[in-house]
């Protein structure tokens, strides 16, 4: 498929994927939306971005294989380096692994088949359940959000469709990894979760692709939506290389009593936007939202935070957010909490902390509150330290090394983050920020 985007290739990509004519017709809407639409005026530059220079759709095999023995041998290759399959037998009640464009492994464990537990790609959502998808798709992250939303809706391929039924609590996490191998492509998954009522659900996804001198694009978007008394946990690990441009849209409306927690960790990347927000609807609803970023070069760019808007009364979000900046590296939060008229007995509690570890680099904090009701309650902290020669010194005098000591005050600063992982992705989390801390040679 050739480079760039336009009409004919997005009609291909319908095509190729035998969609119904709603669905065309929705892309070619979201196209006209993403072509007549300015990149943003704020956050990170983009301006290196050459979206014309891009490939839209990369197939890497011709089906989606529920046998890790059936996927492609080069492709199996890379998947079991991250160890990928060994964590699907350990930790997980169903897993996907997408590579370019397409997912190219899919299954869910019969035990949770057997509850009536929905765990397909995309594609296979769209066809095996007509309805349902078509009532939630594109419900929460209209096509015309932004401009990158609406080039996803136009381009989007692969990505995870997950119905849980109501009163089903998925105790195993269900996970999906993203690769990208090639260079010069974009990625779009598109993931819609629905959690009927009662219901739970923790999902993880991972995100990794090795260092190429020209540029790629991420643009995934990510549909959630908790019904009355469910549950539901998101939790992101990107370790994208240092080429990748990293612009997603991340959004759920929680219904009454309904509990939804972002928790994502962002290392990679040249540029990341990432705001993932949670529409609060309905009495009782809560949103948790918990990041970590980290910033090791002086071309990258981490553009992070949370957003939660309250639209009903006795409705509660925390948002903490963590950021590490090294070597020229400028990490920033950009968060909102909006509280309508008429969200009484609201409470938001708002934390931005950065660490910097050298004079080069840069923490920022643009946070947003809109209160528009009285009888509420709203705090907000925000912090930029380093780590001072005395607290060095300290722990050197109980025997460790100048390294172990760097590490051991990171670590604790990263630790509200942490906590919230499964305790094999905690220690896995935790080197490899050690790893990003780590003096360069």
């Amino acid at each position: 498929m050739q480079k760039g985007i336009n009409e004919k290739i997005v009609r291909s990509i319908s095509e190729k994927k035998d969609e119904p004519s709603w669905m065309l017709d929705l892309r070619l809407k979201a196209l006209k939306v993403f072509l007549n639409s300015s990149l943003p005026s704020w956050g990170p530059d983009l301006s290196d971005l050459k979206l014309d220079d891009l490939y839209y759709y990369l197939k890497p095999t011709e089906k989606t294989e529920k046998s890790w023995q059936d996927v492609p041998e080069k492709i199996k290759q890379t998947f079991e380096k991250l160890k990928v399959p060994e964590h699907e037998r350990e930790f997980f009640a169903g897993i996907g692994a997408q590579y370019e464009s397409e997912m190219v492994y899919h299954k869910l464990k019969k035990e949770w088949q057997s509850k009536g537990i929905i765990f397909l790609n995309t594609e296979q959502g769209l066809k095996q359940h007509p309805e349902l998808f078509k009532e939630y798709f594109g419900s929460v992250v209209p096509y015309a959000d932004n401009k990158f939303a609406a080039l996803n809706t136009a381009v989007w391929s692969g990505g995870s469709f997950i119905y849980i039924p109501k009163g089903v609590q998925v105790t195993m996490p269900l996970q999906t990894y993203f690769r990208i191998e090639a260079e010069q492509l974009g990625q779009f998954e598109r993931t819609l979760i629905v959690v009927d009522e009662g219901a739970q659900l923790h999902y993880l996804e991972g995100c990794t692709a090795p260092w190429s001198s020209k540029s790629s694009l991420h643009c995934g978007v990510v549909e959630l939506v908790a019904k009355k008394n469910s549950r539901i946990r998101y939790t992101t690990i990107q370790n994208w290389s240092k080429n990748i441009f990293n612009l997603v849209t991340k959004r759920a409306i929680a219904h009454e009593n309904s509990l939804v927690e972002w928790i994502f960790g962002s290392l990679g990347s040249r540029v990341t936007v990432e705001y993932p927000c949670v529409i609060l609807k309905e009495p009782n609803a809560k949103a948790e939202i918990i990041s970590i970023a980290t910033s090791t070069t002086e071309t990258q760019n981490q553009d992070s935070g949370g957003k939660a808007i309250h639209l009903a009364p006795k409705t509660s979000s925390r948002i903490i957010s963590k950021s590490l900046s090294k070597n020229g590296g400028v990490c920033t939060y950009r968060g909102i909490v909006k509280i309508v008229p008429g969200a009484k007995d609201c409470k938001s509690f708002v934390q931005c902390d950065g660490l910097i570890l050298d004079k080069n680099s840069k923490s920022n904090a643009y946070p947003k509150i809109d209160v528009n009701e009285n009888d509420v309650k709203i705090s907000h902290e925000a912090k930029v330290s380093n780590i001072e020669e005395e607290q060095i010194f300290y722990l050197m005098s109980r025997g460790l090394t100048p390294q172990q000591a760097r590490a051991l005050i990171v670590n604790g600063f990263i630790e509200p983050f942490v906590k919230q992982l499964p305790l094999e992705y905690a220690v896995e989390m935790e080197r490899l920020v050690e790893m990003e801390m780590e003096e360069e040679a």
